[in-house]
C-alpha cells in the first residue's frame, strides 16, 4: 500500500506487514484497548490515580510506543491521567534507521527528539507523558520496568525467530505485573499456542481486530469483562481437532 516497513535482514521478517506500521499500531494496539479513555475524563476517576502504564515488548521503530504518546497527547486537556510507556529491545537499529527517514515514517517526526533522548539516556518526559527504555535482554530486564501495567502491547518478533518471548513461563511474568484493575496485553499472533500460551498464563483470551493481512489477532486480558469477543467454544473444538495443541516450547501432554 506504499507505506515505508522495516524488514530484518537476517530472517526477514517484517515488522508490521501488509499495512504498515502506522496504521497497524493505531488500530491494533492503541484504538482496541480504548487507550484514549483509559486516560480521558470519560474515565472513572479513582483517587490517587496514576499514570497509565503501558509495557511495549518489541520496541522496533517504535510505531506502538508513539502511537500511544500521540493518542495521549492528542487528548489535549481532557487528559485525567498521565502515560508512561516502558520499551523492553535489544536492537536499536530498526529505530535509528526510521529516524533517518522522515518521509518513509513521518509518525516519528513529533517525537524524533524524545526518541534520540531516549536511545541516549533511557528516559524522556513532558507533557504528562513518559518514555522510559531497557536494552539489553527482555528476560534479564523486565524486573526493572516495574509493575502496576494496564496495557501491554506483545509486539516481538514471530515464536520461530524469538521463542523466549512467547513462552507460558514469560507471560506468566506479564501477567504478574498487571494493576489491580486489571490488563489487557495484545499481540497481532492468532496462532493456536499463543492462545494456548496465554491461557495457560492466566491470562482470559479472546479474538482480535483484524489487521492487514491477518483476518484475526488475539486479545488477552487478566479480567474476562476486559475482553469484548472472548474465545468460545467454536475455538475451544478446533483447538481439540488442532495438530498444534501444545504451548510455545512445550510438549502437548495430558497435563497441559
Amino acid at each position: 500500500n506504499g507505506a515505508r516497513a522495516v524488514r530484518h535482514l537476517h530472517h526477514g521478517e517484517v515488522m508490521h506487514p501488509g499495512v504498515g506500521p502506522w496504521e497497524e499500531a493505531n488500530h491494533l494496539y492503541v484504538r482496541q484497548t480504548g487507550l484514549q479513555d483509559l486516560i480521558s475524563m470519560k474515565g472513572k476517576r479513582e483517587p490517587g490515580e496514576t499514570s497509565l502504564r503501558i509495557l511495549d515488548v518489541g520496541l522496533g521503530a517504535a510505531s506502538n510506543a508513539v502511537a500511544a504518546l500521540t493518542s495521549a497527547r492528542e487528548v489535549g486537556a481532557g487528559r485525567r491521567r498521565g502515560i508512561e510507556v516502558v520499551s523492553l529491545e535489544h536492537d536499536l537499529a530498526p529505530l535509528r534507521l526510521a529516524l533517518k527517514d522522515d518521509e518513509g515514517f513521518p509518525f516519528l517526526v513529533p517525537f524524533a527528539e524524545a526518541a534520540e533522548q531516549v536511545i541516549a539516556t533511557g528516559a524522556w518526559e513532558g507533557e504528562g507523558l513518559a518514555w522510559r527504555l531497557l536494552v539489553g535482554d527482555a528476560q534479564a530486564r523486565l524486573a526493572e520496568a516495574g509493575a502496576g501495567f494496564e496495557l501491554v502491547f506483545q509486539d516481538p518478533f514471530s515464536p520461530e525467530q524469538n521463542p523466549t518471548l512467547w513462552t507460558v513461563e514469560w507471560l506468566r511474568r506479564l501477567h504478574a505485573l498487571a494493576h489491580p484493575r486489571g490488563m489487557q496485553l495484545v499481540t497481532y499472533s492468532s496462532a493456536t499456542p499463543t492462545r494456548v500460551s496465554l491461557l495457560l498464563a492466566g491470562f482470559f483470551v479472546g479474538a482480535g481486530v483484524a489487521t492487514g493481512m491477518r483476518g484475526e489477532t488475539t486479545i488477552a486480558a487478566t479480567k474476562k469483562e476486559l475482553l469484548h469477543a472472548p474465545l468460545q467454544e467454536r475455538w475451544l473444538r478446533r483447538w481439540e481437532r488442532s495438530s498444534a495443541r501444545a504451548p510455545h516450547g512445550a510438549e502437548f501432554s495430558a497435563e497441559i
